[in-house]
């Protein structure tokens, strides 16, 4: 079993996130693209033990090409996010 913080590397901070977190009680976070949901699962109720998961997604997002020096042709990081879905009244304290 993986340690719960290799599973869940970083919370996502943008527009839609919290959008997610004040009206659908929603979390993202960023996890390693070979994670699956019983690892995410195992390792949202070791670090935060007081809420309830109701639901965990996952996505996966693909790199995209960029052009170096108008030359080479490489890719952006590949990145895997899990939204998560806890019960009606349960938060998970965020730094940041």
């Amino acid at each position: 079993m993986r340690d719960p913080h290799s599973v869940l590397l970083a919370p996502i901070y943008t527009e839609k996130s919290m959008y997610l977190r004040d009206e659908a009680n929603q979390y993202s976070f960023e996890v390693p693209l070979e994670a699956n949901k019983i690892e995410i699962r195992r390792a949202v109720k070791e670090l935060f033990p007081k809420v309830k998961i109701l639901k965990i997604n996952t996505i996966r997002r693909r790199g995209k090409k960029r052009r170096v020096r108008g030359v080479h042709v490489g890719l952006t990081k590949r990145t895997k996010r899990a939204i998560i879905t806890l019960a009606p009244g349960d938060t998970i304290e965020l730094m940041g």
